[in-house]
């Protein structure tokens, strides 16, 4: 006798109301066969997200199990249950360990955008806003999640209560519904197309690991069809300044009192040398060469890398975080040449300053470690003194990270082999081509009369009679008849 059928008619949820009106549950109505079966729920979505998937397996052909009138899929007894609050926070909390700290406020900022996705329709009495930073800050942070304020544990308490389980996303709507919330802000916009890519690979992720845990079949993920937002790897060329504007830039900022005189040699190592804001940073006095020589290069032996990622995510509670270098694995440098010139302004600087904390070669006015806050303003200002208002309001030098970007077009504009550039500057090849091969500013000008010279036209030579005529003249020549 066969214990399954495709003979399955789902009907419209039923709403239970008490003497007074007043909706007490929801039931799900369906028939296997004939056969009736009912389901109820306290939570509309609850209901809707159960007769969705039966909807699902339905149209799909799947069997029907006689005996549970359940999808014979779901007859599996190994299958657990949890609420998508709950498992976010299993998940933040297994990815927590090996994560950098920029990487943890990464999966959080996800999850916050996509939980409320997960909500059971229930009316939220929190602000939309208020319940967002509970879930980044204290919700998804594995550190910090127990040490939350009592409002906060109210709001991750009506969070968790009215969260729908991690298997409602079976249903196709529920995980598109998730995967737009993830790439969507509070005034739903999308996020930039870097961190919309970003943002669905971290709920891949999740998804994957919610097999892993059996709570899913599969990642639901994969079969939705979605439009992937183009990302632009390449600099603007408007932001990358020639040796003039940079060395103007520098001047600004040494001008700058009291800081200016200590943080000018730290923008000259991103521009002559090319270091990214958080190997410079970080830069000891040990691991520079800096020759007495005038006129000698010198050598940068980069080890480590100090990104700043906020006290809350890493585990020293400070504001940096202590990584190996970017794309490197534990305990490898990279050796970058060291120009002339800021060999001149290094031991200028270490002359007059000394190191800061840790022997850092880079601090502030109390000698601490530089704080991207300082950083960006000195930098604002040094833009406001050098440049025109033009220049200002332009993308040119819009942030320090511009100086690394001019100094690889310089690297590559001199002839230096991408080869080389890629191993100097901490990249590949492929991303070197992709992103920093940019030209100097009036570069493309000097193409352009290389060009025009090659085009200019010469002198004429006429054509003598024992010269062949070309075909070329049979056509524009009037003399020349058919």
């Amino acid at each position: 006798m066969n214990d399954t059928t495709f003979n399955v008619r789902i009907y419209k949820t039923e709403k239970r109301k008490n003497g007074k009106g007043v909706v007490t549950s929801y039931r799900v109505l369906w028939q296997t066969d004939g056969k009736p079966w009912k389901k109820p729920f306290q939570k509309e979505a609850q209901a809707d997200a159960f007769r969705s998937a039966l909807v699902t397996a339905a149209r799909t052909g799947e069997p029907f199990s006689l005996a549970t009138g359940e999808p014979v899929s779901w007859a599996r007894t190994d299958k657990p249950e949890m609420s998508w609050y709950g498992f976010a926070c299993k998940f933040v909390d297994i990815k927590w360990t090996d994560a950098s700290a920029k990487h943890r406020a990464g999966i959080a900022y996800a999850l916050t955008l996509a939980t409320p996705a997960m909500f059971d329709g229930t009316v939220c009495p929190y602000d939309a806003k208020e319940v967002r930073t509970a879930l980044r800050r204290w919700g998804f942070n594995t550190k910090e999640r127990k040490h939350s304020p009592e409002r906060t544990r109210d709001i991750l308490a009506w969070v968790e209560r009215n969260s729908l389980p991690v298997s409602a996303l079976a249903v196709p709507a529920t995980a598109r519904a998730l995967l737009n919330a993830a790439t969507s802000r509070l005034d739903g916009r999308r996020v930039a197309a870097s961190s919309n890519r970003r943002h669905r690979v971290i709920l891949s992720n999740a998804m994957a690991y919610g097999v892993e845990l059996k709570l899913l079949d599969k990642n639901p993920l994969t079969d939705l069809k979605w439009k992937i937002s183009k990302t632009s790897f390449q600099v603007d060329r408007r932001s990358v300044v020639n040796p003039g504007q940079a060395r103007a830039l520098l001047d600004a900022i040494e001008k700058r009192r009291p800081s200016g005189p200590l943080l000018m040699p730290f923008f000259a190592a991103l521009y002559f040398a090319g270091l990214r804001p958080e190997e410079a940073v970080n830069l000891r006095e040990k691991d520079m060469t800096l020759p007495e020589a005038p006129d000698t290069w010198g050598e940068i032996y980069l080890t480590a890398a100090t990104p700043d990622a906020g006290k809350e995510w890493t585990d020293s509670g400070k504001q940096r975080d202590d990584r190996s270098l970017k794309h490197r694995p534990e305990g490898e440098s990279r050796p970058v040449p060291c120009a002339p010139e800021l060999v001149a302004i290094l031991r200028a600087h270490l002359e007059e300053h000394g190191t800061g904390p840790g022997g850092r070669v880079f601090h502030g006015v109390q000698g601490h470690v530089l704080a991207t806050s300082t950083i960006q303003r000195v930098w604002d200002r040094a833009r406001r003194d050098a440049l025109s208002k033009e220049e200002y309001a332009s993308p040119l030098a819009k942030r320090p990270y511009d100086l690394r970007h001019a100094c690889l077009s310089t690297w590559l504009n001199a002839g230096v082999s991408p080869k080389q550039v890629a191993e100097w500057a901490g990249n590949s090849v492929e991303v070197l081509h992709r992103t920093y091969e940019k030209c100097l500013v009036g570069h493309d000008e000097i193409a352009m009369r290389r060009i025009s010279d090659v085009l200019r036209p010469g002198p004429r030579e006429p054509i003598g009679k024992d010269q062949p005529e070309t075909a070329d003249d049979s056509r524009t020549r009037p003399d020349i008849g058919t």
